[in-house]
């Protein structure tokens, strides 16, 4: 029951992490079709940037104390390019800078939604697994 409760945690903190990404992914088509200022937009994505990180590191650091290594293992490029974004001073969004980035910026978002969604996926399967299996016993 333990694993399972775990497991919901971690569903949790995905669906957290997939709205933020989707939350910025959403700014970035409101600038690019002009519905939204650059000064708006940086303020926007860069209140939820640190967030983000910050969650993604709970839920490595979950995945390694509950003992999920795969997870835990699948977990660790995702943590690596936020810490090195964040060690480069790279994380925040430039108002003077975006239309330059703005492609950068989409594609880099659009591979961190469908990594979380396959994480994603993988959790509710493991869920799922565990529930069947404490059923059965």
């Amino acid at each position: 029951m333990a694993d399972l409760f775990g497991w919901l945690i971690s569903f949790f903190l995905l669906i957290a992490l997939l709205v933020l990404v989707t939350y910025q992914l959403m700014c970035l088509a409101d600038l690019e079709f002009d519905y939204i200022n650059p000064y708006d937009f940086s303020a926007r994505i860069n209140s939820v940037v640190v967030p983000e990180f910050i969650i993604q590191a709970v839920l490595s650091f979950f995945y390694i104390v509950t003992g999920h290594w795969v997870m835990s293992l699948l977990s660790v490029p995702y943590l690596y390019f936020n810490i090195r974004l964040y060690r480069q001073k790279k994380h925040l969004v430039d108002v003077t800078e975006i239309f330059n980035q703005l492609s950068w910026e989409k594609k880099q978002r659009l591979v961190k939604l469908f990594y979380l969604v396959l994480t994603l996926f993988l959790s509710v399967f493991w869920m799922i697994y565990t529930t069947l299996e404490d059923h059965n016993e």
